[in-house]
């Protein structure tokens, strides 16, 4: 494996949380956006205070589903790095915003794939389950038929500290996103010990593939 496999921790909703993506040095932080069916979503106030504790070395992504025109604008002027839209993008936001745009698809919409790959103010694929945010596991065949191109590949949906080696070493994605399987199970928080063990379950695949 040539490059290191990006790690993209979802579903930040505290502030402290944030340290504990720094000290796995993770790449990605996502918060989640104008999204009240979330239970992860928070306003853009709190997705400051958090953005504050990452620094300038960790990326920050605003996930969103078919977000309108101002709430886009609302994220690039908070400084987010990148959006993550699942569902629609609507015309507006291509023509009037200038912020990168990752393109998440579920496994009951990769038909659409096509539709964005030769749009360049898509920068990367988020590929999910059909619930996103639900920590299901989808058949990775799924996304055989995928082109690899220069933008970013995220694989997300069910990944765990348990599996993400055997997805790493299946798909070789430039990336990898967990939200569910690194919280407490009886509370709304990350889990340090998890994202400690998830990390390390992305490194150890990266070892064992050179």
């Amino acid at each position: 494996m040539s490059q290191k496999t990006k790690i993209k921790i979802c579903g930040l909703t505290k502030p402290f949380e944030a340290e504990y993506l720094i000290q796995n040095q993770v790449d990605y932080a996502g918060m989640v956006l104008f999204f009240e069916k979330s239970r992860r979503n928070i306003t853009i106030a709190q997705a400051e205070e958090i953005m504050k504790r990452l620094g300038n070395r960790i990326g920050k992504v605003a996930v969103t589903v078919s977000p309108t025109l101002s709430q886009v604008q609302q994220i690039e002027k908070a400084g987010f790095d990148i959006i993550q839209i699942h569902g629609d993008v609507c015309t507006d936001i291509w023509e009037q915003t200038e912020i990168p745009i990752w393109k998440a698809f579920n496994v009951e919409d990769l038909s659409k794939f096509s539709a964005y790959q030769e749009n360049p103010r898509v920068k990367g694929y988020v590929f999910d389950a059909a619930r996103p945010g639900s920590g299901e596991i989808f058949d990775w065949k799924l996304l055989d038929k995928i082109p690899k191109d220069e933008k970013l590949h995220f694989l997300a949906g069910g990944l765990t500290p348990e599996n993400v080696g055997a997805a790493i070493h299946y798909l070789s994605p430039d990336g990898v996103d967990v939200s569910s399987a690194v919280e407490y199970e009886n509370r709304q928080e990350k889990d340090r010990q998890k994202i400690d063990a998830f990390v390390a379950g992305v490194r150890r695949a990266e070892e064992s593939s050179l």
